[in-house]
């Protein structure tokens, strides 16, 4: 068996860096109005980033591990049970099998959340007692996002009641697509109070804008209005994470952070299932963004099925032997 160490990459139980929270702004439109998204020029770019970003070997397993610590562990099934969140919970503890971590040098690897649905809060929060790991809720009607607002708002409150440190919401996307910008400020601006000290994803549900410029400006407007971090999507969307996507949105986090000096967060959620993608992610990311941005209080993968691939990768990298997927179950 091979022996590796993986130092080249920091993993979550190291100490972070406490960045200021983003604070609402008042909303400039002028600065709106002049957000553009020259999309083939995107695509190009975002093309060219699987052939000119490759590592292999140690520094792979590095970068793989890194992934994990970055994850959201996700269960948001109409099935989902108490024992289900348990073993989700138990796998963020314990995500790669301990005789693997001892053969790549790593001590203390956990994924950087638990994500699941408000009904099961209480449960993941209790079943990760003891730990730092945090219970992220998808809140506001998830994933539609087409519930009173009034409930939306109470459903953010009683998230947090229960423990939730993290809310994920969705935004109303007929704002972004009718370009009523006031309209997206003022909601996101309601959830982020709402929220109080638990931080808040603002989920674009990018595959339903239209267009890349959309997705830009919905993405400035929700930095302005104190979104803590931006996301791609529900997962439940036709379409969800993608290349294009993702240097769209993180160029409205750089521009926003040199404009204003505050880092605001990405997750990249749904249809990022395979290892080597999120290895493109992260060359991405640390290209655009730089290496604070590789740290969890500034990155997720939104994921579900992408932990079992990694593991999978990694046991590959310490045998030098593929094992079957049923041995990596997730939950």
């Amino acid at each position: 068996m091979q022996t590796t160490q993986t130092h080249a990459v920091t993993t979550s139980h190291l100490p972070q860096v406490q960045e200021p929270r983003n604070v609402a702004m008042p909303l400039d439109l002028d600065w709106v109005a002049s957000v553009q998204a020259n999309t083939s020029a995107i695509e190009r770019r975002a093309a060219s980033l699987p052939g000119r970003r490759s590592v292999k070997k140690d520094f792979q397993a590095a970068w793989l591990c890194k992934a994990v610590s970055l994850m959201d562990l996700t269960t948001l099934s109409g099935d989902d049970s108490e024992g289900r969140v348990r073993r989700l919970c138990a796998k963020a503890r314990q995500p790669v099998s301990q005789d693997i971590l001892e053969k790549l040098g790593m001590v203390g690897l956990t994924t950087g959340a638990v994500c699941v649905y408000h009904d099961m809060v209480e449960t993941a929060v209790d079943a990760l007692r003891g730990t730092s790991i945090p219970v992220a809720a998808v809140s506001t009607g998830f994933p539609a996002g087409l519930s009173p607002f009034h409930l939306r708002i109470q459903e953010i409150r009683e998230s947090v009641a229960a423990g939730a440190s993290e809310i994920d919401i969705v935004i109303s996307r007929r704002h972004a697509l009718t370009g009523n910008w006031q309209a997206l400020y003022d909601e996101m601006c309601e959830m982020r109070e709402a929220c109080g000290d638990a931080h808040v994803k603002a989920i674009l549900a990018t595959g339903e804008l239209g267009t890349l410029r959309n997705v830009a400006r919905a993405s400035l407007v929700c930095m302005m209005a104190g979104a803590d971090f931006i996301k791609t999507s529900t997962g439940k969307e036709p379409v969800n994470a993608t290349l294009p996507v993702t240097l769209t949105m993180i160029r409205a986090i750089r521009d926003y952070q040199e404009r204003t000096g505050i880092k605001v967060g990405y997750k990249p959620a749904g249809g990022i299932s395979k290892a080597k993608d999120a290895v493109v992610y992260l060359a991405m990311i640390k290209d655009e963004l730089g290496d604070r941005w590789l740290q969890p209080d500034l990155f997720r993968f939104g994921a579900s099925s992408l932990l079992g691939d990694i593991e999978r990768q990694l046991e590959h990298h310490v045998t030098g032997n593929y094992s079957a997927q049923w041995r990596h179950a997730i939950g």
